[in-house]
């Protein structure tokens, strides 16, 4: 059975812990070398923002990009976890997107400076409701896809990870104690790509979760 806290993570979760370049295209499609680790970063719960709300274009973005993502809800909470027992610690899966004020991160890129505004801003992370792990029984080998007003621009697949599921969540519980409710979020395919003011963004696991936002 999941447990309430997992059902109502957005509310309960403390922290959303983020992996970059976990996809080989992607990785070289931004012009980036392909990461040996885990390159992490947090976004705050406070970037939620569900079906039936807009996405918002933060301060000074002029490239507002789309990343679709699956996420792992944390259902136990755990240090120090092996790959072995990194399932134990899976709550389900969630549809996510990391929106991604691409010209910000650039310039601190550039200036060796955190992401954190590029990547946290409010809105900045779309999600869905909790997949349970009987719905998503393979989710190391499953489609990832998104369209912008109907044309198709990002359609990728789980098993193409550099970093597997069980691998991150011991190499992150390492260094941060993973708490029930908190989300994962794996990395995004190739495909990444602006959107604009009235835009509409679909995104899907497969067939099993989707859902629509449109940018204002």
């Amino acid at each position: 059975m999941t447990s309430n806290t997992v059902l109502k993570f957005r509310e309960l979760g403390k922290k959303i812990v983020a992996v970059g370049r976990n996809y080989k295209e992607h990785a070289a499609e931004l012009g980036n070398a392909v990461p040996t680790k885990p390159i992490l970063f947090l976004k705050p719960t406070t970037s939620y923002v569900t079906q039936g709300h807009n996405i918002k274009i933060p301060p000074s973005c002029k490239s507002l990009h789309h990343e679709v993502e699956l996420g792992i809800v944390i259902g136990k909470t755990g240090s120090q976890i092996t790959e072995e027992r990194a399932g134990d610690h899976i709550g389900g899966y969630v549809l996510a997107l990391d929106m991604t004020a691409r010209d910000l991160q650039d310039e601190a890129k550039k200036k060796g400076h955190p992401w954190t505004l590029a990547k946290g801003f409010d809105t900045s992370c779309p999600i869905g409701d909790v997949i349970s792990k009987e719905n998503l029984p393979n989710p190391g080998n499953v489609q990832l896809w998104l369209k912008v007003n109907g044309e198709t621009k990002q359609d990728g697949n789980t098993k193409d990870m550099i970093f597997s599921i069980p691998f991150l969540i011991s190499y992150i519980s390492k260094y941060f104690t993973l708490e029930e409710g908190d989300v994962i979020l794996t990395g995004t395919p190739s495909g990444v790509g602006p959107v604009d003011k009235g835009d509409v963004i679909d995104a899907g696991i497969g067939e099993i979760s989707s859902f629509r936002f449109k940018v204002e």
